[in-house]
């Protein structure tokens, strides 16, 4: 965890301040944070923004697509591959790896601890930060926070956890982990205990700042966000609950642009079920991909809850996007690519996970020759036809654009995440012929939006079991989601659920040509699901023990 002296760097720049060094020559540390920093409301808002920039950075990014997505059936290798990304491909995953550092998320969330303990006092001092602001900034960094140990908590199970901010040299911020449903409970706890002060919505949807409804935290984050962990507890209920809040909001925004602009607002939405969704292919249109454009191209649409905004003339860019997806720097085409199951025979209609009028199999994966390149987040606007298609030579897209290498969006969660959030935890709740029928209408909007109308799935009468269902869940998660930084997550929260991995070992080891028994050998581990903590951490925290699928505590072995 890193201390505050960089988090007073890093202000030097956001606010304009001239030689961080000189700055700092003035007076001692303590006193330049202590007194002449936190004093006013700007000092909160400058170190809030630290906290949005660091989950920026290059190494936030890449972990997240690493840790959420690398492992799974998704990626392969594509070009100029680094040691350590292939080595995970393999599944040769040693603490030595430089992905196993999680330091950056740890900056992350000392910044959200700074902020918990200094905006109190800023409060108190400054007349024009208010009491319903500072409640509003801590819950927002709360749920910063929250999400930064959720993805902790998911990759490497038992991680520590801490709400004390590291402002002082001398101490010691070696802490034991606290276990994984531990970790959720407590997270839980710190969301519900805030989640009524998060701001609601910053601009109405017509202000040209409507953006910062999405690239900022609000309420609609911490409820999406408490589903979600409720979901991975078990708690079917509450997850219901929170997504229908989620869901609510929606339709009352959805309600108030068909009063703001009539019925101009059905061409381009409309309702699936009572839920409003973007239409891939508008009313009186022929071309599919409206859907992508607007939710990954253009970014913070209207089905947007959070995602990472960037634009193409800021300095950070979408690192990951750019450099394992493609951009114009690499004609494209990215160190990683899809495996040829994903999208070859779809027009033949043979494909086992896309059928030939999902719009989804077009816009995550295009062909290359004899390989396959991710395309999501890549293309900035697709039109494509729908009807009519034989053959790739007659897919002929009518209009595509591609992101810059800094503009690609980010996202964390959207409307869709909800929708099958809700399905998945009615399923497991699995009471009643109403849940299953409700759970089918959710994945089956999601479905018939992708697929231009069209219906694939057929009707609720074909999954008539628990099991059934939530094959059906899964395998729409997997569509609807691919390359989001999602899908091994969903499989690491399936293996726990089952107690064992053998559906894990199942769809993670679809991508493979060679190795193949020897790949499901190693996943069949319980263990090895989650990473391992690096050697460098090892060495500095007393307190961790290694994951056993890695070898022994190597502990002993580092300090000797």
């Amino acid at each position: 965890m890193k201390k505050l002296k960089y988090i007073v760097c890093g202000l030097c720049l956001t606010t304009g301040l001239t030689g961080c060094d000189d700055f700092l020559e003035i007076l001692p540390m303590n006193e330049v944070v202590l007194e002449n920093y936190w004093t006013e409301k700007q000092d909160v808002t400058s170190v809030v923004n630290s906290c949005y920039e660091t989950m920026e950075s290059a190494d936030f990014l890449n972990r997240m697509g690493v840790w959420g997505e690398l492992r799974s059936e998704n990626l392969r290798m594509g070009s100029n591959v680094p040691n350590e990304i292939n080595d995970i491909l393999k599944e040769n995953l040693l603490p030595t790896n430089p992905y196993c550092n999680w330091s950056i998320f740890y900056k992350a969330i000392n910044y959200c601890n700074t902020v918990c303990h200094y905006a109190p006092e800023v409060q108190r001092i400054d007349p024009n930060y208010t009491e319903a602001e500072m409640r509003a900034n801590i819950a927002e960094v709360t749920a910063l926070r929250s999400l930064c140990y959720f993805y902790l908590a998911r990759t490497f199970r038992d991680v520590p956890y801490t709400t004390r901010p590291s402002i002082d040299d001398t101490e010691s911020f070696a802490i034991p982990a606290i276990p994984f449903e531990e970790m959720l409970d407590t997270l839980i706890t710190d969301l519900e205990r805030v989640k009524d002060d998060a701001v609601r919505r910053y601009y109405t949807d017509d202000s040209p700042n409507q953006y910062y409804n999405s690239s900022r935290v609000t309420r609609q984050l911490v409820y999406a966000l408490l589903a979600d962990l409720y979901l991975w507890k078990g708690d079917w209920d509450n997850s219901v609950k929170y997504c229908d809040l989620v869901l609510d909001f929606k339709r009352q925004q959805y309600e108030e642009m068909l009063a703001r602009e009539g019925n101009d607002v059905s061409i381009y939405i409309e309702l699936f079920g009572d839920i409003p969704m973007i239409l891939s292919k508008p009313q009186g249109q022929d071309l599919g991909g409206y859907a992508y454009t607007d939710i990954f191209g253009a970014g913070n649409s209207f089905e947007s809850i959070f995602e990472l905004y960037f634009e193409s003339n800021q300095d950070q860019k979408n690192t990951w996007v750019n450099d394992f997806y493609g951009s114009s720097s690499n004609n494209y085409r990215g160190r990683l690519s899809a495996p040829d199951f994903l999208r070859k025979e779809v027009i033949e209609g043979t494909n086992t996970v896309f059928s030939k009028t999902d719009g989804r199999a077009f816009e995550n994966v295009r062909v290359e020759g004899a390989t396959y390149a991710v395309s999501k987040f890549v293309y900035q606007s697709i039109a494509y036809k729908t009807k009519s298609v034989t053959s790739e030579s007659t897919l002929d897209w009518a209009a595509v654009t591609h992101s810059s290498a800094k503009s690609a969006h980010w996202m964390f969660y959207r409307l869709t995440d909800v929708m099958l959030i809700k399905a998945e935890a009615l399923i497991m709740r699995g009471g009643s012929e109403e849940d299953r029928l409700a759970a089918f209408e959710l994945i089956n909007s999601v479905n018939k939006r992708a697929n231009c109308g069209a219906t694939p799935l057929g009707d609720a009468s074909k999954y008539t079991t628990k099991a059934s269902m939530e094959e059906l869940l899964m395998a729409e998660r997997h569509r609807e989601f691919m390359f989001e930084g999602k899908r091994w997550f969903d499989l690491v929260r399936i293996a726990r659920r089952d107690g064992n991995n053998r559906r894990l070992v199942e769809y993670a080891s679809r991508k493979y040509i060679e190795n193949i028994n020897a790949i499901k050998i190693k996943l069949a581990d319980p263990n090895i699901i989650y990473f391992p903590y690096a050697k460098s951490e090892l060495k500095v925290n007393p307190y961790l023990k290694q994951n056993p699928a890695y070898g022994k505590d190597e502990n002993t072995e580092l300090t000797n």
